[in-house]
């Protein structure tokens, strides 16, 4: 986001509830763009608020993530149960930090100015003169042995220990390790100085005690339990404990569904299934990715993202996680151009209902080749969605006076806003065999065989899918969805037989426009009488 007043755009990020109290007084050392910008938490703050210092899209993503990434480690570093003890390998590869800092020209990682001029401060001559060799030296032998303030190195050196400490996950140690890990800076300090006064003296040969920093070890077990406070939590498994509450307080199918399938993809590009490790970076990773692949701005943010705030915010709920990595990242979103209409052209829906009419069976299940047959042409005369229709079974579709009627209930699946609706079957319908078809199944769904536990999730979507694939054999227009294409041919051919927009929305399921209209609904002789008047897509010998 951008602050008022400037290009630059902002980060803000809320402070965990779970840690707050930890936090308040608390100095953040947060890296961006190479350099280290302190921030001081109040004790009434509930932000994390700064400046990215960049308009430029690439470096406000990067520099987005790479500030989330070291908030979640102060999080988790906040959250341990207890102080961590450290290694004497651990208490040396922190200190690397402190040597690669002062021993080479990283002057933006500097974390402590090393000579005292006459205001207090500590600085280093910057010229090439003799007098940088003799400030160097002159560092060495005094700078570590007191500060302006007159307190021994190792407790003026703490501070920055607890610093570079917590950008590691790690906010209290014990005594004697923060004792121990003082002593290496105070030797990582000499060794740096001794060092750069070779170099200003005209030897610029390696410097052999650069050799003996480890990199910086991962925690141990015991560690990691104390950091992380919780044992692992599987992602698949969250949306199946999410959604056992979500469906009782009458969440959809196709919701659950979305959810699932955003999970999976979030799992397989992290490489594995572990909740509790999912960062805010992991999400715009995951969000960058997807955006990559092609898919829409809109999908990402109202499907993607906003399910994945969903799930992690009800595991924080209902104390299986901390915090909610999702929240607070967002999806930019630009107007795009639309160069054609929503709607299937009449030469597509009539290529559409062709292809169906000629759909072999090949390899294909009996009711999935059923769907790839009925499934387009029921789309085309009622204008329903594609997943009210998949679901159809043999009981929902009976005969009303002349006229045969479908019932869309959510007993079959799942229906936009839960609320059942019958549709009057066009005869066209009727005439190419639908009704045969119906009569000469056996009972239940008609295009999907549920679980074992009598569930639909996952066939649904999967023969939604195959339809999908199907009809994109002959619809090769990426602009124009497919199947919700019907609906919009739906509408546009119902206006054009001048059926009130009244009947049509109520054929589709859409909501009424007025409260007003909201009153009443179209009886199944209003719809006769529109489907009467609903012209038929011509099909060469049907």
């Amino acid at each position: 986001m951008k602050r008022k007043g400037t290009l630059n755009h902002q980060f803000t990020q809320r402070i965990p509830a779970d840690v707050r109290v930890r936090a308040a007084g608390l100095k953040l050392h947060i890296p961006l763009g190479g350099e280290t910008v302190p921030i001081t938490l109040s004790d009434k703050a509930q932000h994390v608020r700064l400046s990215l210092r960049s308009s430029e899209p690439s470096i406000v993503k990067q520099r987005h993530a790479e500030v989330a990434a070291y908030l979640e480690t102060v999080w988790q570093a906040l959250r341990a149960s207890k102080p961590i003890p450290l290694s004497h390998r651990q208490a040396v590869a922190l200190a690397k930090e402190v040597y690669l800092a002062w021993a080479t020209e990283r002057n933006a990682e500097r974390t402590l100015a090393v000579s005292q001029s006459g205001t207090g401060n500590h600085m280093v001559p910057e010229s090439d003169s003799h007098l940088e060799e003799e400030a160097w030296e002159s560092v060495a032998k005094t700078m570590l042995r007191t500060d302006p303030l007159g307190r021994e190195p190792e407790e003026f050196l703490q501070t920055l220990v607890r610093r570079l400490l917590l950008g590691k996950g790690i906010a209290e140690t014990d005594e004697a390790s923060l004792a121990m890990v003082t002593r290496e800076f105070v030797r990582a300090f000499r060794d740096a100085f001794t060092y750069r006064q070779r170099q200003a003296g005209g030897d610029y040969g390696p410097d052999p005690k650069a050799n003996r920093f480890p990199d910086w070890p991962p925690p141990s077990p015991t560690m990691q339990a104390a950091i992380g406070g919780k044992a692992k939590v599987s992602l698949k498994g969250l949306v199946e404990d999410w959604w056992k509450e979500a469906e009782r307080a009458g969440r959809t199918l196709s919701t659950y569904e979305s959810y699932a399938a955003t999970v999976r993809r979030l799992s397989a590009i992290l490489g594995h299934d572990d909740a509790v490790r999912v960062t805010p970076a992991d999400v715009v990773a995951y969000k960058d990715h997807r955006l990559e692949q092609g898919v829409s701005a809109k999908t990402v943010g109202d499907s993607d993202i906003a399910g994945l705030r969903s799930i992690f915010g009800w595991a924080v709920a209902n104390m299986k996680l901390p915090s909610n990595p999702a929240d607070g990242i967002k999806v930019t979103r630009t107007r795009t151009t639309r160069t054609r209409s929503k709607e299937l052209t009449t030469v597509e829906a009539k290529a559409v209902l062709t292809h169906a009419l000629q759909a072999a069976r090949g390899s294909a299940r009996p009711k999935t080749h059923a769907a790839r047959r009925w499934v387009p042409w029921l789309c085309a005369y009622t204008g329903a969605r594609l997943g009210e229709m998949v679901q159809l079974r043999k009981e929902d579709i009976r005969k009303d006076g002349e006229v045969w009627v479908a019932t869309i209930t959510p007993e079959a699946g799942t229906v936009k806003d839960k609320e059942v609706r019958e549709v009057v079957l066009h005869a066209h319908l009727v005439e190419t065999g639908f009704i045969d078809f119906v009569q000469a199944s056996t009972p239940g769904h008609l295009f999907l065989t549920p679980n074992k536990d009598g569930s639909t999730r996952g066939v649904r979507r999967s023969v939604k899918n195959r339809v999908t694939e199907f009809v994109r054999e002959v619809v090769t227009d990426r602009r124009v969805a497919p199947n919700h294409g019907w609906r919009h041919l739906f509408k546009t051919i119902g206006r054009e037989a001048s059926i009130a927009d009244s009947v049509l929305d109520g054929i589709c399921g859409h909501a009424s426009r007025t409260v007003g209209g909201s009153y009443g609904g179209v009886s199944l002789k209003a719809q006769k009488d529109a489907i009467a008047k609903f012209p038929r897509f011509e099909i060469d010998g049907h």
